[in-house]
């Protein structure tokens, strides 16, 4: 039997992207930018941003929700990957950030497909369920602040289409999720949703521990 997940060293971290990765200029551009930001610890691992795109072409995905935009390296990928009539809904707080992504977007061709909201996401997203939007969206990717996570997936379920899949971003938190000395908002936060998640019978569950872990939550 194997063993439950095997030990990532960084050699063999390594390894693993140099068999898998196919990042693009661009993208390696926009992340070595962000590895200066005071904030570069939330911009997503380029084989996370690839398998996001790999994630959308497996679920046929047309429209999606992305709630927390950062700098875009995940709205990039997950763009390059839809179709051309493809559509993400982009949610987040600072026009400071999400300019370097606007920028981006527009250099690599994919500006049309994205519509950014400014503002709090939970606004955005109850106002898309005012709208009529429930069961329209095919794919979401969570990842902003973790107080909301169980808000925002709460309403990404209703928004996402029974076969659609959501991916929430952070579900390891750096091993603070199994350190009980750790008590912190975040943390609880994070283990709370983890643990409600569990039991929710709207999705079938699985983690991923690449990058900071990705739950893959399937709509039934």
């Amino acid at each position: 039997m194997s063993k439950l997940n095997t030990g990532l060293a960084p050699e063999l971290g390594d390894y693993i992207r140099s068999v898998t990765l196919r990042e693009s200029p661009l993208l390696a551009r926009l992340r070595e930018q962000t590895a200066s930001h005071p904030h570069a610890g939330m911009q997503v691992s380029p084989e996370q941003g690839q398998f996001l795109g790999l994630l959308v072409r497996l679920v046929n995905a047309r429209r999606t929700l992305e709630i927390g935009v950062f700098t875009g390296y995940s709205s990039t990928s997950v763009a390059l990957a839809l179709p051309q009539d493809g559509e993400i809904t982009a949610c987040d707080v600072s026009v400071e950030w999400t300019d370097i992504a606007r920028r981006y977007w527009r250099e690599a061709g994919v500006d049309q497909k994205i519509q950014l909201h400014i503002g709090p996401a939970l606004d955005t997203l109850r106002r898309l369920l005012a709208e009529g939007r429930s069961g329209t969206y095919d794919f979401a990717f969570i990842d902003a602040d973790k107080a909301n996570y169980q808000a925002y997936f709460d309403a990404a379920c209703e928004l996402i289409r029974k076969g659609g899949l959501i991916v929430i971003d952070n579900v390891l938190w750096h091993g603070r999720v199994i350190d009980q000395a750790v008590q912190d908002a975040d943390t609880i936060a994070i283990r709370t949703f983890n643990e409600r998640l569990l039991a929710d019978t709207r999705v079938l569950v699985s983690i991923v521990p690449i990058g900071d872990g990705l739950t893959l939550a399937y709509r039934i």
